[in-house]
């Protein structure tokens, strides 16, 4: 040895002795050393022995953990140790620590690492058939399979996931596949049929087994499953729809068949899709209207079903809707879709349904007229010639004027230029209202040109049928109007109401109601409906206006 290396080695002699360690961490201290040896791989829940090599001999131990898992054991004074490994969820690592301290209280340390193994033990697999109670299933019966019954050996373990799937059999519906249940309907079926699947199931250490099970279904009774649908309730002239897609067949392919077999009849969409629609009928009582479908396969074999549309009358009123059938905005004509101007006439009411209505007679959108001769029986839309009109809606019989031929005072009775004072016949036959009107100065009249004498020759005469000729009321008059005609001439149907005057005649085209207006103690005015232009007016009586007599049948 040469004196230069017997010299560093008297230098390391001289300061203390070197501890060697597992992982490192080496102390060099005087006179003491310890050592745990190298890193130790070990399994789950095993015994593992560690035993401390020091010197010199006769100190202490104090074993603690640093890091990982814990270990069963520790703390520990012992020099050896007998540790019980942990049960643990994948691969980890657990670092201990060592102190000793020699006899003459030198401290020396080490460090050790151990690589714990996981053991996981697989799931073991359990299915059963736990539902319909009573076997074997029949068509649309839950058919429920369960693998709750599945664990996990290990004894911290759990099971974590399942998974279903199907690998043989016809195409069905279940409720979930990655739950421990599974369930799905009996479907129909036309010979015995297995259903196989592949059923998996994960621990929580993601271990993950997997097993097949096979069910057979008996083939069905019946192979078509006619369904027309639940029973409907529906309003006239609502759209109804008629959906027999709820139908069943072996394949899941049909075809479809729809025929009305009671009340009013309807114009089906189509009769051959599945899903079609009608339009309810115009009707005058409540009614059911039933249709029954025939669901075919593609083998031809087929079966029949049957639902009920129960029909009620539209709420739309005993009076004309004001003839609009379109809405506006502030200033012009808009789509009645907007909803800024929602509610609007033509979206409500008996002219909403104007193309739908099974009207009586004619006449504009929601407007039923019919013409009448002089003992009032019906004559054809066509007639040029006639004595009355009757409103089919209102059912009221309406005078109507004959021609303006003559000159006044010189006219004939009932000529349309003719016009009078307010004045009626009250309880007792008193003359309520203004003074008569001078005799042949508006009217032929040989008394007096009031609205009561003109009522009495109207009825003396039995126009069209009838001797209750009367004024009518507010409403009556004013459900004549026809809004649709605003900034035409007339606002009331010049095809049924003919003989019209002139607005220059008088300066207006106001017709007398009976009713009153409450102007105070004097009741001098009664209300007029001017024809020009659908507005009414508080009019005194003692002014003239005139007259269309309205009686009921």
């Amino acid at each position: 040895m040469s004196r230069l290396i017997h010299s560093a080695l008297s230098i390391i002699l001289a300061t203390g002795l070197v501890a060697c360690g597992g992982s490192g961490g080496d102390e060099v201290t005087e006179n003491a050393s310890i050592n745990v040896g190298a890193d130790r791989d070990a399994v789950e829940k095993s015994e593992l022995i560690i035993n401390a090599q020091v010197s010199p001999p006769g100190g202490t131990f104090r074993w603690q953990q640093l890091s990982g898992p814990a270990i069963e054991g520790l703390p520990s004074e012992e020099q050896e140790l007998a540790l019980m490994l942990p049960d643990v969820k994948g691969d980890r690592a657990a670092q201990i620590k060592v102190d000793y301290r020699a006899p003459d209280n030198t401290l020396v340390s080490d460090t050790l690492t151990i690589n714990i193994a996981s053991a996981n033990q697989l799931p073991q697999i359990a299915i059963a058939q736990i539902a319909p109670e009573q076997l074997p299933s029949q068509y649309n019966d839950v058919v429920t399979l369960s693998a709750a019954g599945s664990s996990d050996p290990d004894e911290n373990g759990f099971i974590a996931s399942y998974l279903w799937q199907q690998t043989e059999g016809p195409q069905l519906q279940f409720s979930a596949v990655d739950e421990a249940t599974l369930s799905f309907r009996h479907p129909l079926l036309d010979s015995d049929t297995t259903l196989a699947w592949t059923v998996f199931v994960s621990d929580d250490e993601g271990g993950q087994v997997s097993t097949e099970y096979s069910l057979l279904l008996n083939k069905t009774a019946q192979v078509v499953i006619a369904n027309a649908g639940e029973d409907q309730q529906a309003t006239e002239f609502d759209t109804v729809t008629l959906n027999a897609g709820n139908s069943e067949t072996v394949s899941g392919q049909f075809s479809c068949y729809w025929q009305q077999q009671s009340g009013s009849a309807v114009t089906l969409a189509s009769e051959r899709q599945c899903e079609t629609q009608f339009v309810a009928p115009d009707i005058d009582v409540a009614q059911q209207l039933s249709f029954s479908v025939r669901v075919s396969d593609e083998l031809n074999r087929s079966a029949s079903d049957e639902v009920t549309v129960s029909v009620q009358r539209r709420a739309l009123g005993l009076i004309n809707d004001t003839g609009m059938s379109a809405c506006f905005n502030n200033s012009q004509a808009i789509s009645c879709d907007s909803t800024d101007f929602q509610g609007q006439d033509a979206q409500q009411g008996r002219d909403s349904v104007a193309q739908r209505l099974d009207k009586v007679g004619k006449g504009d959108m929601a407007f039923d007229f019919t013409k009448l001769n002089e003992f009032a029986d019906e004559l054809p839309d066509s007639a040029t010639e006639f004595a009355c009109v009757r409103d089919n809606v209102t059912g009221l019989i309406w005078e109507v004027k004959q021609a303006n031929t003559h000159t006044l005072p010189n006219t004939d009775l009932r000529e349309g230029q003719n016009h009078y004072s307010w004045a009626l016949n009250g309880e007792g036959g008193v003359l309520i209202g203004s003074e008569r009107a001078p005799a042949n100065s508006s009217c032929p009249s040989d008394v007096d040109c009031s609205v009561q004498q003109y009522i009495d020759e109207v009825n003396a005469i039995d126009f069209c049928g009838g001797a209750n000729w009367r004024l009518p009321s507010y409403v009556e008059l004013l459900s004549l109007v026809d809004y649709q005609r605003h900034g035409q001439a007339l606002m009331i149907s010049p095809d049924y109401f003919i003989h019209t005057p002139s607005v220059s005649l008088l300066g207006h085209l106001n017709y007398w109601t009976s009713r009153t207006s409450v102007d105070g103690q004097s009741l001098s005015q009664a209300f007029i409906i001017d024809m020009s232009s659908g507005n009414d007016l508080a009019y005194p009586k003692d002014n003239t206006a005139y007259v269309r007599l309205v009686r009921n049948p």
